[in-house]
């Protein structure tokens, strides 16, 4: 069988998507739906369309939805009107209310409803947790996250939160195997922006796993990590090369007696796995191919993705009771 898809939204995101829908098996894109349309001029013309209707036109199966996070819902909502099958970029919507209803309208529909929390499949994200559910790491104790560079043009919707620490917030409770009890944030605007442009997040999952997370778009560096801390060591995934290392706690004593009650661990081995590296998003998209055709395919469901927002607003909530507005701070 072969997969009509659609997509909706030719930004940065929407050209990758649209790259990876065009050369995967048993999907044909039929139809890409775009306002502005492709600026760049590297997409088939034929291809393009206005709206959301003339997408539905061509009969499609299943649709990426990449378009601004406040048009969503809106458009999420016509996709499952209409029984397409569908993913949507992360955050899932706008705020809460509207995920849920995404959420809602799909579970009722029977459709395939997925989110792009894209990190959950990075190779090295990946290997991590089934190496801390294996035990590798013995109790984990910690997960810390840093995502961190330049801001991107095309966000102007929502801020840092809603757009990066989302990814953070998903992933940990994904790797730490719990949700959040306790979320405690920081946010600062300090490029004039309406939206926060950074925040640092402390955070405490069920199972008792301390996290904390420093997001920001205000660094001239990329960085992408997650740092996994437990009773045997600690795993480091650099998430934009997927690289996975694991930091051994020794197993030879301290030799000094009388410093080692002053020492935690010690050093022990390194190790840097060698670790597949398929594309992320080319295996989030065939493996959503695969949940549509019903191939037990992985993907985030949108009652995980409303969590995410969910959290999100925890966050921001938190960060409003205690950082000033723009106006008390300029």
């Amino acid at each position: 069988m072969v997969l009509r898809a659609g997509l909706v939204g030719l930004g940065m995101m929407g050209k990758n998507h649209a790259r990876v829908m065009a050369s995967t098996d048993q999907v044909t894109l039929v139809g890409i739906a775009d306002p502005v349309g492709d600026t760049t001029s590297t997409i088939d013309p034929a291809l393009l369309v206005g709206s959301v209707s003339e997408l539905l036109e061509k009969n499609i199966d299943l649709a990426v939805v990449a378009c601004p996070t406040s048009e969503h819902e809106d458009v999420a909502l016509q996709l499952c009107e209409a029984g397409v099958h569908t993913l949507v970029e992360k955050p899932l919507a706008v705020d809460s209310e509207g995920a849920k209803r995404i959420a809602t309208a799909f579970a009722a529909a029977g459709l395939v409803g997925a989110v792009g929390h894209i990190e959950r499949f990075n190779p090295a994200i990946r290997s991590m947790r089934e190496r801390i559910n294996e035990g590798e790491l013995g109790d984990l104790f910690q997960i810390s996250t840093r995502r961190i560079g330049p801001f991107p043009n095309r966000i102007k919707d929502v801020g840092v939160v809603k757009d990066l620490a989302t990814h953070d917030l998903d992933l940990t409770t994904w790797v730490g195997g719990s949700n959040f009890i306790h979320l405690s944030a920081q946010t600062a605007h300090k490029a004039g922006r309406p939206h926060e442009d950074l925040v640092a997040i402390t955070g405490l999952l069920q199972n008792k796993v301390v996290t904390n997370h420093l997001v920001n778009w205000l660094s001239p560096m990329k960085e992408r990590f997650t740092i996994a801390t437990g009773e045997k060591g600690s795993f480091i995934a650099d998430t934009l090369l997927a690289d996975l290392t694991l930091h051994r706690n020794a197993d030879a004593p301290t030799p000094w007696e009388g410093i080692s009650q002053f020492r935690g661990v010690a050093e022990g081995d390194m190790i840097r796995f060698a670790i597949a590296k398929p594309e992320p998003l080319r295996l989030e998209f065939e493996s959503f191919r695969d949940a549509v055709l019903g191939m037990d395919g992985e993907v985030v469901s949108m009652s995980e993705g409303l969590l995410a927002v969910e959290n999100a607003e925890k966050v921001l909530e938190s960060a409003s009771l205690l950082t000033p507005t723009i106006s008390e701070s300029t």
